[in-house]
């Protein structure tokens, strides 16, 4: 009798054990599939699927984490890859200082003072980390936050403790941004936007690289790069861009993470880069 039980325990123990394999075995499958992947949506169905398919391609061989923004106004064309990851800022939080600074004055009906100015042109152009520190000290975190809320950019954390470029930004609020800067909105006057889309056309040439990559000729550029290496996660590099010509009008956001050098994360958002401008010209 107890060992007709015990079978019976066996048997059904042996049925559960198969009930339960079996589901985990399916849900492996979605499990795999749930890496991230590009997603494109445009008003020209050709043109997502080329650059979805594009820019995948342009990633496929190389290593490190990459998130990509990219937003057409002519074509209402949008592609997205990890757009809510987080990553240290690096160097690119400094267009949102300006864009702070500027919002602030606003506030006030102020022009920015020549010291001011001064800084502003020291961090955009020459990316001068001393400016940035004096500029955000200067900001406060009240300030910083309160441009934040008013720019929709829930995903920015400020770095704490004067650290900015440990802020902790996304491709959606890079993106989000950009928008600001490249249409008239009520958070930036127009004398705002076009001050720091002119300082972001005069970075030096050796910090050209990046989202400009394989522009093409007639349209404008608008870029600012951030590049950090950490103990872990490698060499943070970043670029975001604005575009302006050939019958479109775009934003542009690639951050990237665990690259082993700072030339390999350049070489990686240059790969996306380039296959964005040249669908985008081609569509």
């Amino acid at each position: 009798m107890t060992s007709g039980i015990s079978r019976r325990a066996r048997v059904l123990a042996a049925t559960v054990g198969t009930g339960v394999l079996v589901p985990l075995v399916a849900a492996a499958t979605p499990a795999a599939a749930a890496t991230p992947t590009v997603t494109c949506t445009s008003a020209n169905a050709g043109l997502a699927a080329k650059l979805k398919k594009d820019i995948t391609a342009a990633l496929a061989t190389r290593k490190g984490t990459v998130a990509v923004g990219l937003y057409d106004r002519s074509t209402n064309t949008t592609c997205t890859l990890r757009a809510s990851s987080a990553y240290d800022s690096a160097s690119v939080v400094k267009v949102t200082v300006l864009a702070t600074l500027l919002w602030d004055a606003k506030k006030t009906n102020r022009y920015l003072t020549d010291r001011e100015n001064t800084l502003a042109k020291a961090m955009i152009t020459k990316s001068d980390n001393a400016a940035t520190s004096t500029l955000w000290k200067q900001l406060g975190m009240t300030k910083i936050k309160g441009f934040l809320s008013a720019a929709g950019m829930t995903q920015t954390k400020p770095g704490a403790n004067g650290y900015w470029g440990l802020t902790q930004i996304t491709v959606t609020d890079e993106q989000k941004l950009l928008k600001l800067l490249t249409a008239k909105n009520a958070v930036l006057s127009d004398n705002s936007r076009a001050y720091i889309l002119k300082l972001m056309g005069q970075v030096v040439s050796s910090q050209r690289w990046g989202t400009p990559y394989g522009v093409p000729s007639g349209v404008t550029v608008a870029v600012k790069n951030g590049w950090l290496q950490r103990s872990t996660n490698g060499w943070r590099v970043h670029s975001v861009g604005a575009f302006k010509g050939g019958g479109h009008d775009y934003v542009m956001t690639v951050l990237t993470h665990g690259n082993s050098t700072m030339n390999y994360g350049i070489t990686t958002i240059q790969a996306v880069a380039k296959v964005i401008h040249k669908d985008l010209a081609a569509s």
